[in-house]
């Protein structure tokens, strides 16, 4: 075994350029913890966020960026059970994943799910997470109701079209270019329409018979926000999921009054440590799903560790469909 692996790491919060590709001492896992050597890891938006500083939970200083991941068990600590070395497993981590090795406690990973390689798997777990919990369990969306995917080509988005698809409701997916509408099609929306078209809210009223959406899924806020809570029907819901265009909105709240409609927030991170056991389900449906066929991983690029900066900055910018993956040697 090497005596250290390589990280990407920064001595403070900034854009790519901060960033370097680091030797690391390898250290034996504490009581309760597994060392993993990663096989690949994904990067998201919200990531890049938290690389800049300026995601709203601060992570400590010196940082590595990344949050997911997929890789070999390569040594456990005591007090450890259910993994052992050689196991090919997913992890979730709140930093750390822009690595070849990362550390992590035992209940933060799974089996690698069957069938998925690592690049596949790199990046399955909290998007589609996120986007079960804020449709299924915050949500509450039924087969046959009308969602709505703002940043339908995103990572997030991506998931939350096919997981909305797999509940049984008709997907109309929100995107800002014609690739990323075809993506959207591609990966499982009925319809597909343009966030700066004229005549958007009458297209969409259209679309739902004059009735509006039951569900909006929103990871973007910004100028999108007001249009798309309009486009509410009656006790409709409107889902916060984050701020990738870099606004956050505000709502006049007649517009939730007149429309009987709720305002619901998503934060996969605080529902993981408060809803435990809602979330092991929802992880073990979600991994069922893939198994079965009926989710599949979109990525957009893989990109090699040594090419981490262009990794980082193909996460930020959005244009991208599906997960940026980078792939460690």
């Amino acid at each position: 075994m090497h005596e250290t692996f390589r990280a990407v790491t920064a001595d403070r919060f900034g854009p790519p350029d901060f960033y370097q590709l680091k030797e690391h001492r390898i250290e034996a896992p504490g009581t309760g913890r597994v060392r993993v050597r990663i096989s690949a890891a994904a990067l998201s938006y919200a990531d890049m966020l938290a690389a800049r500083g300026g995601h709203q939970a601060k992570a400590a200083l010196p940082f590595t960026p990344g949050s997911e991941f997929a890789g070999i068990v390569d040594a456990i600590g005591e007090d450890v059970s259910g993994v052992a070395v050689g196991d090919p497993v997913t992890g979730v981590c709140g930093s750390g994943a822009l690595a070849e090795m990362v550390t992590i406690p035992a209940p933060a990973l799974r089996p690698l799910p069957a069938g998925l390689r690592s690049v596949e798997a790199a990046g399955l777990r909290v998007n589609t997470a996120t986007a079960l919990d804020a449709l299924a369990d915050r949500g509450t969306l039924a087969p046959g109701e009308t969602l709505l995917v703002l940043g339908a080509a995103g990572g997030v988005g991506s998931a939350a079209v096919q997981v909305g698809k797999a509940i049984g409701a008709r997907v109309i997916a929100v995107a800002s270019s014609a690739e990323k509408r075809d993506f959207a099609l591609a990966n499982g929306a009925e319809e597909a329409i343009d966030y700066a078209a004229v005549g958007r809210r009458e297209r969409l009223r259209t679309m739902t018979g004059g009735q509006g959406v039951d569900l909006v899924f929103d990871p973007v806020g910004g100028g999108s926000f007001d249009g798309a809570f309009r486009s509410l029907a009656w006790r409709g819901r409107y889902l916060a999921v984050g701020f990738a265009s870099g606004t956050i909105p505000s709502l006049p709240l007649n517009l939730a009054l007149v429309k009987g409609a709720a305002l619901i927030g998503v934060e996969i991170g605080r529902f993981t440590i408060l809803e435990p056991m809602q979330a092991r389900a929802n992880e073990a449906r979600i991994e069922q799903w893939y198994a079965d066929g009926i989710l599949s991983p979109a990525i957009a690029r893989v990109f090699s560790l040594e090419a981490y900066a262009d990794a980082m900055v193909a996460a930020s910018d959005g244009t991208g469909c599906g997960r940026i993956v980078v792939r460690m040697a």
